[in-house]
Parts: structure tokens; C-alpha cells; sequence
């Protein structure tokens, strides 16, 4: 009896290029599928958000000969030679907008560094917007961040926390030029430094805002004032910002924090 043709009605088969895993900016802990759906977008790129609350790259068109490779994946391009930049937003307004950039292609090498391989996901932090809700013990540093020369709120700032020569938080301005860096693991207690007192109830740290006039999002008092938001708002790398840190302006300030504690900062940039 000769045997019945077969013919193939669907295929399914998925060829991925990497995965971003967002974590809570403050805790480090992933948001999985807790967190509210994000939107992302990337030129000539294709995104799907699996069942664990990643979201895989499925397509790149950079990467075309990718998504026809299978047991393979083509020799060139070599992995991590392209970048791709990609825009995260929050449309409930936790989370406040971002860019990242992805080395491709992963490495597909089982054995690889998992920094580098297809086969784990790249945490993405993600940083609270000034209406986020706050922790139990948390410090909750409020920034106000503008231009010293005619206080335009600056938006896009990378803000660190630091003490003891570790960062301790990170967090970015919003539009308005408005901030907040919760502090984790401020202890309610701890040993002090002065022979006069045995504890202590604060923490000395340094507070660092960082701004690329490039990059960042100048609005000027009138417009913030009347809470006109400018039609695009402040999208920025804040890993690309923190390396190039050196080279931009900044300014500094030093605070005291305290576990529960609430402190209100205004900062001004010399951007001339």
C-alpha cells in the first residue's frame, strides 16, 4: 500500500535572540508576572512576553539569517558586534521610562558566561516614579532636580546614593525634574565611629545627580508649573549614563539617612 502523503498545515518553532528579565530598581528582586505589562519598542525589532514575565526578542531585522537557523546559528555577525536600543514605558505610571541597550547577537555557547549567553536573561532595572509606593523601613529620598542657571526641571537625571564608597540606590528624574530614591536597608541602629556615642540612628551618604544635556529632557517652570509635559518624554540608559559619569554634568550634596526617614532635596546643575 503506498503510503499517504504528508503535508505540513503549521510550524511552530521559535528562534529567540535574548530575553530581559525587569527587577525592582530599589530590591533587585525580578517583578515576573506581577509587574504591569510594559511596552517596548525597538527599530526593526519584535517582542513577546512569556508566561514567566520575560520578554524574549524574538526578531531583529539586523539579525535576519537568525530566524531561519535553527540547529545553527549563523558565524556572522560575531556575538555582541550589534546594539540594539530598546524603550521601555509603564503605562500605569509605577515605572518610570528607560532605554537599553543589548549586546547582539548572545552567545549561544552552552558554556558561556551567563552575562553573555542566549540561554539567560538580562536584568532590567527599573526605577519608581515619585507617586511609586514605599517599603517597610525604607528611606524615601525626595530630589527636585534643575538647571542653576534659569531652574528648567531636568528630567532624565541619574541620581546614586552613596556611602562608604558603595552605591546604595539609584534612581532618575521624571519630566518635572522630580525624583524618588527609595533607600533599602537603612538599619534603625548602627555601630557609630564616634567615641562618644556607641550607635547611632543615620547614615552619612553622598547623593550624585548625573545629566546628559543630550540625552535628557529640559522643561521650562512655566510649562511645569501649568503641568504641561513635553510631547516627548526623558528617555535615557541610565547604565550608559553612570559610565560616562566623568565626562557629564553633575552635582553632589550630602544627607543623612535614616530607616522610615523622609528627606527633600533640591539640587542645581551647572550645565554652562
Amino acid at each position: 500500500m503506498k503510503a499517504a502523503a504528508l503535508h505540513e498545515l503549521e510550524r511552530v518553532e521559535w528562534r529567540v535572540l535574548g530575553a530581559l528579565r525587569p527587577v525592582d530598581g530599589v530590591t533587585g528582586m525580578p517583578l515576573g508576572r506581577d509587574c504591569p505589562a510594559l511596552q517596548l519598542a525597538g527599530e526593526g525589532a519584535r517582542f513577546v512576553r512569556n508566561r514567566s514575565g520575560l520578554y524574549v526578542i524574538r526578531e531583529w531585522a539586523q539579525l535576519a539569517a537568525h530566524a531561519g537557523s535553527f540547529e545553527q546559528p549563523p558565524a556572522a555577525p560575531a556575538p555582541g558586534s550589534r546594539s540594539l536600543e530598546i524603550a521601555f514605558d509603564d503605562p500605569s505610571g509605577r515605572w518610570l521610562p528607560r532605554l537599553v541597550r543589548v549586546a547582539l547577537p548572545r552567545d549561544p555557547d552552552p558554556g558561556a558566561a551567563a552575562g553573555d549567553s542566549l540561554f539567560s536573561p538580562i536584568d532590567l532595572p527599573l526605577y519608581p516614579s515619585p507617586a511609586a509606593e514605599l517599603g517597610t523601613n525604607w528611606c524615601a529620598l525626595r530630589l527636585s532636580v534643575a538647571d542653576a542657571a534659569d531652574g528648567a526641571a531636568l528630567g532624565g537625571v541619574l541620581l546614586r546614593v552613596l556611602a562608604g564608597g558603595a552605591v546604595l540606590a539609584r534612581g532618575l528624574s521624571d519630566w518635572r525634574g522630580e525624583a524618588l530614591v527609595p533607600v533599602a536597608g537603612v538599619p534603625v541602629t548602627t555601630w557609630s565611629e564616634d567615641e562618644d556615642a556607641v550607635v547611632v540612628s543615620t547614615v552619612a551618604a553622598t547623593v550624585e545627580a548625573i545629566f546628559d544635556p543630550a540625552r535628557g529632557r529640559r522643561t521650562a517652570r512655566a510649562a511645569v508649573a501649568a503641568g504641561r509635559a513635553p510631547a516627548r518624554l526623558p528617555r535615557v540608559d541610565p547604565d550608559d549614563l553612570e559610565r560616562r559619569r566623568a565626562s557629564l554634568p553633575g552635582a553632589t550634596a550630602d544627607v543623612n539617612l535614616a530607616a522610615r526617614g523622609a528627606l527633600h532635596l533640591n539640587l542645581g546643575l551647572d550645565l554652562s
